[in-house]
């Protein structure tokens, strides 16, 4: 498997993903996006990391952020505590409070590696609250979506060899036995 074909992988997941648009979904203005090049690969998250295939999947996600509309956030590894590195307007926008560290391949992974240096001006952020998510390699990026997570099951469910997750957000439903979720009377 080359970049390229990583590369129109995590496209096609990600266009799966903005076109899943089911009645009561949040828009999707902030996607958080994990991955791990190892997994990719074939080899064991954390072992076997792969900068080419981290970097295909950013270049894919941050083609299809200026394609959808969305700000883009990725996910760091465990090293750096899972914090994302995202474009310093998206983080004011959203009121997210800034942190600080220089993501690495050995410490931030692959793909937050490649989308720093891929950035504007790029920032790490120790959580956001997104209204989709895409997880290439089963790196756990729940902790990063609002509250009310609905599974969405892609036709491209892999990229490379990883395994490839994804969520849509929608508000929590409110109400007892009256209440109603659409405008019908």
């Amino acid at each position: 498997m080359n970049a390229q074909e990583i590369y129109e992988q995590a496209t096609r997941a990600v266009a799966e993903l903005m076109n899943e648009n089911r009645p009561g979904f949040n828009p999707a203005r902030l996607v958080v996006v994990g991955c791990s090049s190892s997994e990719i690969a074939g080899g064991t998250i954390g072992h076997d990391s792969t900068y080419e295939y981290g970097e295909a999947v950013a270049r894919a996600v941050l083609d299809a952020a200026r394609e959808y509309g969305f700000a883009p956030a990725f996910q760091c590894c465990e090293h750096l505590n899972r914090t994302l590195v995202m474009e310093r307007y998206a983080a004011e926008h959203y009121g997210y409070e800034i942190v600080w560290a220089v993501p690495r391949k050995k410490a931030g992974g692959s793909l937050a590696t490649a989308a720093w240096k891929m950035m504007d001006e790029p920032v790490l952020v120790e959580s956001v609250r997104a209204d989709a998510g895409i997880d290439v390699g089963l790196t756990l990026i729940g902790m990063h979506l609002k509250r009310v997570a609905v599974p969405v099951r892609l036709r491209q469910d892999r990229v490379g060899a990883a395994i490839v997750t994804a969520a849509r957000t929608r508000p929590t439903l409110i109400g007892g036995e009256r209440a109603k979720y659409t405008q019908e009377d």
